[in-house]
């Protein structure tokens, strides 16, 4: 199985880095992970903590005290601390639902941080009253799930403010007999020190943020008034020891900002954010390439935009810009599978300081120092210093699975759709001489994109015997905005002519391929244009949907983000919607077809798949409904080792029953 790299901590003197590296563990059937540090310029990483999940590390300002997250088995993920270079780490924080994201003050005395706050008599709030004895909830707006954490509307994401005790403070005690006696019953025992919380609103308020001043913290939520119909968020200012939020972003007329992470410059004269407009409707988030905007912080209305809108996309990594130099902020812009390391300031251009055949996920830079965690097409994630325009590996977490599994190399592939339009995708050939069977992988999204970092999915496929492709059809992300925006109430049209070109252009430039042995599958967005494909080319032997967009109809009332999503992707006219609709066309599908979808998925419910898979075996189709229990729509990314293993083991199974070859290997 795979290891995964979280998001870097470089020590303030720039020495030394620290990230968390996370991995599924059969045994306790969940992800487990530790914190590693690893000296710079170079060294060898050290295994820095041994619990059962430790994650989001993060120095304070001197460098002196090292926080992170930490969970167990069954409990939510608290606030953490310990010496800088190691040793025991004590727990600062007991909410009932975890923390969710922090970050130091200036002088390193304080941490603030955001944690769903339940409400009276729900989520264990009154011992003996479970879930299903719960009050019955009222809904009166779209906003109130969310997949991955079920319902929002009555645990609120609020900030809240900690003072930090020394590493080496002596640890609480709970009082008894005399001394338990005499103490107030007013002030209750605390083994962790007692947060003041800055925020009621009924909204999420995430990304909280010091200012460089150490008086206020910046956030992100949708105060506004009409916040439950629209996709608008702002940043938000509110004084450390507690007032009203003051709004710094979307000030100007007109204006819907959805925006991220806002960031001061280190000399706390810029304040910087990633945002998208979303148009006069507030919900056309459709391709929205999120931006860098600045704005001086005594005049946060005099902004400006420093990407640019048509090219640059930081969607993916804009909810953390990392401070550089005095006036400065780093970013990741996502680029024809790759990344950019994109330098920013209020003054000129910005700088490339690396690019290539690579996907960072996330960086961090202190005293020049730039550190990306990143994945190639040799690893799965890991660390690497930037420096003059290249990456400089630090760490190899990859190297277990290499020497166990091997790596089928990805070759990357071109072609054109018959309207000349170019296709980009990359092409993983199986051992031996061919000619092999070929499955096409289509992704989700569809605003998303394949890219240069090793895939699981693929190397299983191919190292069971297929020849797999994979493309970037048009509304998909990293090749510009109008390639993203191309499909707005056409989907199933180029997109559709994209993969199949890239599948002829592929058949007809490797000899190794099967053109008689075709299969099709895809996730997500990626079931939905499967699905659409199979009613319409009937040249595929089998297919496989997962948690498939099926029918936007009743995915307006069902999804996390139906209420927006359908009718910006495929319209409100009845008539134009269902002429997209896989659901609407499934009477045309003749192609054995298997359907996976998690009961828990709130993103793409289960009701897309179920429904689907009855329609197809009413039509004397040849279906399967694979439903895991206790997933969300993130399965294969992040569910549990056996689930995830399991998954994979009917994907082969599936494949080999319609597309067999020589040896179906079970994955490792």
């Amino acid at each position: 199985m795979t290891n995964s790299v979280s998001a870097p901590s470089v020590h303030p003197g720039g020495g030394r880095v620290v990230v968390a590296v996370s991995r599924p563990d059969f045994a306790a059937d969940a992800s487990v992970g530790q914190l590693w540090t690893i000296p710079l310029p170079d060294g060898s990483p050290r295994r820095l903590t041994r619990g059962f999940h430790d994650g989001s590390p993060r120095f304070s300002p001197d460098g002196e005290v090292l926080a992170f997250l930490r969970s167990w088995p069954g409990k939510a993920p608290q606030l953490h601390i310990m010496d800088g270079s190691g040793g025991e780490p004590q727990v600062i924080t007991d909410r009932l639902l975890g923390v969710e994201d922090f970050d130091w003050s200036a002088d390193g005395r304080a941490i603030c941080f955001s944690s769903r706050e339940p409400a009276e008599g729900r989520y264990g709030t009154i011992e003996g009253v479970g879930a299903g004895a719960e009050d019955p909830r009222l809904i009166t707006g779209w906003r109130y799930q969310a997949n991955g954490v079920g319902y929002v509307t009555d645990r609120r994401s609020q900030l809240f403010i900690v003072d930090v005790p020394a590493v080496d403070a002596e640890p609480a005690v709970e009082p008894v007999g005399r001394a338990a006696a005499s103490r107030s019953s007013d002030v209750p025992f605390s083994a962790v020190p007692i947060p003041r919380q800055l925020t009621t609103d009924d909204a999420d308020h995430a990304a909280p943020r010091w200012a460089a001043d150490g008086r206020t913290i910046l956030f992100t939520a949708s105060l506004h008034e009409d916040a439950d119909s629209d996709l608008r968020a702002d940043i938000f200012s509110i004084p450390a020891k507690g007032g009203f939020p003051r709004q710094l972003s979307g000030l100007a007329a007109g204006v819907r900002f959805s925006a991220m992470a806002g960031t001061q410059s280190a000399d706390g004269q810029w304040l910087y954010y990633v945002a998208a407009d979303m148009g006069p409707s507030g919900t056309d988030f459709l391709a929205a390439h999120y931006g860098v905007w600045v704005a001086p912080v005594a005049d946060p209305e005099d902004v400006r935009r420093l990407s640019d809108a048509l090219t640059t996309d930081f969607t993916e990594n804009g909810d953390r810009l990392i401070t550089y130099g005095a006036d400065g902020v780093l970013a990741l812009d996502r680029s024809r599978g790759g990344t950019r390391v994109l330098a920013f300031s209020p003054h000129g251009e910005p700088r490339i300081l690396a690019e290539g055949r690579f996907v960072a996920t996330a960086l961090d830079s202190a005293a020049d120092v730039v550190v990306i965690c990143y994945s190639d097409p040799t690893s799965f994630g890991d660390v690497a210093v930037v420096t003059g325009g290249e990456l400089a590996r630090r760490s190899d977490f990859s190297a277990g699975f290499r020497a166990e599994a091997g790596i089928i190399p990805m070759q990357e592939f071109s072609t054109k759709a018959g309207d000349g339009y170019p296709v980009h995708g990359w092409v993983l050939l199986p051992q031996g001489p061919g000619p092999h069977p070929v499955l096409v992988n289509i992704h989700g999204g569809p605003f998303a994109q394949y890219g240069w970092g090793l895939f699981d999915e693929a190397q299983v496929y191919a190292s069971a015997g297929y020849a797999v492709l994979m493309c970037n059809p048009r509304g998909s992300a990293g090749y510009g905005f109008d390639h993203g925006r191309s499909i707005r109430e056409a989907m199933g049209t180029v997109d559709f002519h994209d993969v199949m070109s890239y599948l002829e252009g592929a058949l007809a430039a490797f000899s190794e391929l099967d053109g008689a042995r075709l299969g099709v599958m895809g996730g997500s967005y990626g079931g939905y244009l499967t699905a659409w494909t199979i009613s319409q080319d009937h040249r595929f032997k089998a297919a496989i949907v997962e948690r498939g967009f099926l029918d936007p109809e009743t995915f307006t009332g069902t999804s996390d983000i139906g209420w927006y999503f359908s009718s910006e992707y495929t319209g409100t006219d009845p008539d134009r919607v269902r002429a997209q609709s896989p659901m609407a066309q499934a009477s045309e599908v003749r192609t054995p077809t298997l359907v996976i979808h998690s009961e828990q998925d709130l993103r793409c419910p289960l009701e897309q798949g179920q429904r689907y898979y009855a329609q197809l075996r009413r039509n004397g189709v040849d279906a399967e409904l694979l439903i895991f229990p206790g997933e969300n729509h993130e399965l294969s990314r992040s569910g549990t080792p056996h689930h995830r293993k399991q998954r994979f083991e009917h994907i082969l199974r599936w494949w080999n029953k319609y597309l067999p070859v020589q040896t179906v290997q079970t994955p490792r």
